[in-house]
């Protein structure tokens, strides 16, 4: 399927030489290239959705897109031995919020003809050193464990020694986001030991990880490996910094609309809204729309946080509300949807990205998309450390 390209050069402008390759699939809009950086050299890219992929097209040229369903990709269409295979399959059947179909679902299921060509790249004697499954918090609970078991059990006998760590965006940005990244490396490969911990570390590990660990098949639990990251260095942008102050993409709301918002806070969240008025200052916050059951009638409340973080973002799909901003100063109460732009930023990408025109494209590419600075905290302090030390006999991975 033929795209129109128009590289935004600036973001692909680099003065390292590059160091690693890798093939990106469910790219989206390219946020794991965006993180990634310049070291590193895309040999494939792949998404089904056409939108998405202009998005691609557009921030990344189409030398190395492929749009289509991925079980259709050959492995002729691989170029090249990776360093890396980044996969952020779709989490819509792992979800909490879902219908709870989990690797069997449509959308999720896709992670198997995925693994499939993964496999057939090892019988080809081209397997990846290293490989990133990223996807949701609920993916460890899905099936009560099972998927999680599945994909662990998937990356052992293809030779892969793995872990897991659930790492979330608000330590980068102003948005809690947190996701589930598999990390795989082939058996062979080394590790500095410094990343090879004995024991899990509550900061990548909570708890349910750590259950969905002890449900691994013996022999999946026998290549497991407990990932250890440095802590990362203090966020220091807020909500605040993020928000447009004349945003294109949308209009503040109407007084009246406003009002609207603050009728269907409860007791609750009308009490946070007072505590700001009586701040002082301005104050920046979110608003999603929930359902909630009271006193046995399913009401639509407007819920507030003013934490100087924004809730994570979904995509407009499935019923999902979008964001809203709310500035209180004083008495004074402003309201309207969060910008694309500021989606954007809340994902860690800089403003050279450019964004689809239409607003509901820009908003579910930012949605559905991995937080940018979190790719570049794996790839600077897991990635390429692994990488670099090749399968140099140094601290086998075990």
């Amino acid at each position: 399927m033929g795209i129109k390209s128009r590289a935004n050069t600036s973001s692909r402008k680099t003065k390292a030489p590059l160091q690693y390759s890798y093939y990106e699939f469910f790219a989206g809009g390219g946020m794991a290239r965006a993180g990634l950086g310049g070291k590193w050299n895309c040999l494939f890219a792949n998404d089904f959705d056409p939108k998405k992929a202009e998005a691609y097209a557009t921030n990344w040229g189409n030398a190395d897109l492929h749009v289509g369903d991925v079980a259709k990709v050959t492995t002729s269409q691989l170029n090249g031995v990776p360093s890396l295979v980044w996969g952020s399959f779709p989490c819509q059947d792992l979800s909490l919020a879902g219908a709870g179909a989990g690797l069997s679902g449509e959308r999720s299921g896709t992670f198997w003809p995925f693994w499939r060509l993964i496999k057939k790249l090892i019988a080809e004697g081209r397997p990846p050193q290293t490989i990133v499954l990223e996807n949701v918090y609920g993916a460890l609970t899905s099936h009560d464990g099972r998927d999680f078991a599945a994909i662990g059990s998937a990356l052992s006998d293809a030779g892969y020694r793995f872990g897991a760590l659930v790492i979330d965006a608000v330590h980068f940005v102003p948005q809690s986001r947190p996701r589930l990244f598999i990390m795989g490396v082939r058996r062979s490969s080394a590790a500095p030991d410094s990343l090879v911990g004995g024991l899990p570390n509550a900061m990548w590990h909570p708890p349910a990880l750590v259950k969905a660990y002890e449900k691994l098949p013996s022999k999946a639990q026998k290549d497991w490996v407990w990932w250890n990251l440095p802590k990362p260095s203090k966020r220091n942008i807020g909500l605040g910094d993020v928000v447009e102050e004349n945003p294109s993409s949308v209009k503040w709301h109407t007084r009246a609309e406003t009002e609207r918002l603050i009728s269907m806070m409860s007791k609750v969240n009308r009490a946070k809204l007072d505590e700001a008025k009586r701040a002082g200052k301005r104050v920046v916050g979110t608003i999603y729309k929930r359902t909630r059951v009271e006193n046995g009638v399913k009401v639509q409340r407007a819920e507030v946080r003013f934490d100087d973080i924004a809730g994570c973002l979904r995509t407009p799909a499935g019923g999902s509300s979008r964001q809203t901003i709310i500035i209180v100063e004083g008495k004074t109460v402003k309201s309207r949807l969060l910008s694309t732009r500021e989606a954007a930023r809340l994902m860690g990408l800089d403003d050279n990205y450019i964004l689809p025109r239409r607003y509901n494209d820009a908003y579910h590419l930012a949605g559905d998309g991995v937080a940018v600075p979190v790719v570049r905290f794996l790839a600077v302090n897991l990635l390429e450390p692994i990488l670099t030390l090749g399968t140099r006999d140094v601290a086998k991975v075990a």
